[in-house]
């Protein structure tokens, strides 16, 4: 039985669109059904589609879902590179090599229509979102904002002409103790009068939350891929992370009273919903709050830690980032947390490793982003 495509338009209805997760992933229990995806989804809700286009895609055979994916233009990508690459994203299938090689033509005819010349993917449906397949660490759930595949996906990926660009690593980190060199970095900044390290207020969550963006815009704009976030995209993150950020854990370094650092980190939510099936009513929504705000969570994912360049310079602030994993150690360990991850980080960010693995965090999962011309893939057959 041959294929068939169904276009979805951002507006109209995803019903059949989030279904294909059930269909693909109903046998797989380390997949979390995400609790926000229609609204990701919904351009009145996510501001990504103030500076993006983008169409959705289900796969159907014989009438059954079958698979999905998206085709999205970045316009501030686009801005900042100028090399006509358009992506594809949220690619879930039944292990098919058809259905991937379908959708994945279908997403890239319609880059191709908008002036695109390469098609780069998992991106679902930023950088700034969840981004790669998963290619290694298919035994545990992913943390949030992470994704997660059937180990067969990657290689059908590949069977369609799509060739590695970049990996990506997520650490796990035992909350515990930390070598000796760390705690003595630790112990040594702390001592600093002209440092200080704040947690997040919330009662002033857009003020620090412009900071944390701020810092992160400046300290990441060399890596592979940035695309900054804007001001409406902070707006939303606010109130997001207003409901499930823990202070103690979403840290602000001033020195000398000027914001120097950030190292922010989430509780897992992905413990706290994975058996809500992606639906937050009748009483999930109570169930998440016990979890977050009461019980809490065992992990967290640290998703940002960074130092600003005019004081890494310093040579009395280069411990800094490792202080500040320290720092998050011990505030995990005061929350009753046990594990975390570190994620992600670039392949060949060696700095960044370096300092990870030296704190004891090891490799737990990859991430594969992949990449192809788009003539290529048109011709495909």
């Amino acid at each position: 039985m041959t294929v068939e495509i169904q276009t979805i338009r951002p507006g109209e209805s995803i019903k059949d669109f989030l279904n294909v997760a059930f269909e693909v992933y109903r046998n797989e229990p380390n997949y979390v059904f995400p609790i926000d995806l229609e609204d990701r989804l919904n351009p009145k809700k996510n501001p990504f589609f103030l500076h993006a286009d983008a169409a959705y895609f289900v796969a159907r055979r014989g009438g059954k879902l079958v698979g999905r994916v998206t085709a999205q233009i970045d316009h501030e990508h686009q801005t900042r590179y100028n090399d006509k690459v358009g992506f594809f994203g949220f690619l879930d299938t039944i292990d098919d090599e058809e259905v991937v090689r379908v959708l994945l033509e279908t997403a890239s005819a319609w880059l191709k229509e908008r002036g695109m010349t390469s098609m780069r993917g998992p991106m679902s449906l930023s950088i700034n979102e969840e981004m790669g397949n998963l290619i290694e660490g298919f035994d545990t759930p992913p943390s949030l904002m992470m994704p997660h595949h059937w180990p067969y996906q990657g290689g059908l990926i590949e069977k369609a002409g799509l060739t590695k660009i970049k990996d990506v690593f997520a650490w796990n980190y035992l909350v515990g103790e930390v070598p000796a060199r760390a705690r003595r970095a630790h112990t040594e900044m702390l001592k600093d009068p002209a440092l200080k390290i704040r947690t997040i207020d919330l009662s002033n969550a857009e003020r620090d939350m412009r900071i944390v963006m701020e810092i992160f815009n400046e300290t990441w704009a060399d890596n592979w891929g940035f695309v900054p976030m804007t001001e409406p995209e902070l707006k939303k993150t606010v109130e997001d992370f207003k409901l499930i950020l823990r202070p103690e854990i979403a840290l602000i370094v001033e020195i000398n009273g000027e914001p120097a650092a950030i190292a922010i980190a989430v509780p897992n939510v992905h413990e706290a919903i994975h058996d809500l099936k992606g639906s937050l009513f009748p009483t999930g929504f109570i169930k998440l709050l016990w979890r977050l705000k009461v019980s809490g969570t065992k992990s967290a994912r640290l998703m940002l830690l960074g130092v600003r360049k005019k004081i890494r310079e310093q040579k009395k602030y280069m411990p800094l980032s490792v202080a500040l994993y320290t720092e998050m150690n011990d505030r995990g360990q005061k929350l009753g947390m046990t594990h975390g991850e570190l994620s992600w980080t670039l392949e060949d960010n060696a700095p960044v490793n370096v300092a990870i693995k030296a704190m004891g965090a090891k490799i737990y999962k990859t991430y594969r982003v992949y990449e192809r011309p788009i003539e290529q893939a048109s011709s495909a057959s």
